[in-house]
């Protein structure tokens, strides 16, 4: 005989099954793998590429050889010291290799498949932002990733090789630097934002 007592029973049973059943269900939904799961895995890896770029240039500052990259400039011909026909570096086994900066670049970046544009912004003697590219290796992918660090140039400073300052060649109708004196009037050059892209190709 089914008494309200047995019923109740049956009740709570049918009750504790469905909650449990909802945990499990729930449980399995959050942990599913799904088609952005791997996005978890390439988040790590930009993470990384991002601050083992941010350290290079870290690196690069610190012990000087960040601003003579940028330095490495043929006044005559408008362009980076032996770059290619766009007036820029275009691969990691270029001329911007014979930099210190460079060479570092390419033992970080080249053996690892990974690609890298290294471009300057400065401020304009207009007031405006310059862009110049030094390394370019190509679009950028999606999971690209950037770091930047600034670099002061000053008039003394030397380009073409050495043989001449930035501010000789400011001065001569016949020579010219990727970015105008931004103080004229004193010993400042100017403050060149080094910019680095970074993706895996």
């Amino acid at each position: 005989m089914v008494t309200v007592r047995a019923q109740a029973h049956t009740l709570e049973g049918f009750a504790a099954a469905l909650i449990l059943l909802s945990g499990v269900l729930f449980a399995l939904q959050a942990t599913a793998v799904t088609p952005l799961t791997a996005s978890t895995s390439n988040q790590h890896i930009e993470n990384q590429q991002g601050a083992v770029a941010e350290g290079v240039l870290a690196a690069a500052e610190a012990n000087g050889t960040l601003a003579p990259a940028i330095l490495h400039w043929n006044s005559s011909g408008d362009r980076f010291i032996d770059s290619g026909e766009g007036g820029v570096y275009e691969n990691a086994n270029s001329a911007f290799s014979a930099t210190a900066f460079g060479e570092t670049l390419n033992r970080t970046f080249g053996d690892e498949r990974v690609a890298y544009n290294v471009e300057l912004r400065y401020r304009t003697v207009s007031g405006g932002q310059g862009r110049t590219r030094v390394v370019y290796m190509g679009s950028p992918s999606d999971n690209a990733v950037a770091a930047s660090r600034t670099a002061t140039l000053y008039d003394d400073d030397r380009v073409d090789g050495g043989s001449r300052t930035l501010e000789t060649v400011a001065s001569d109708p016949d020579r010219e630097f990727y970015a105008g004196d931004a103080d004229p009037d004193g010993p400042l050059y100017g403050v060149m934002e080094v910019r680095i892209v970074v993706w895996r190709i």
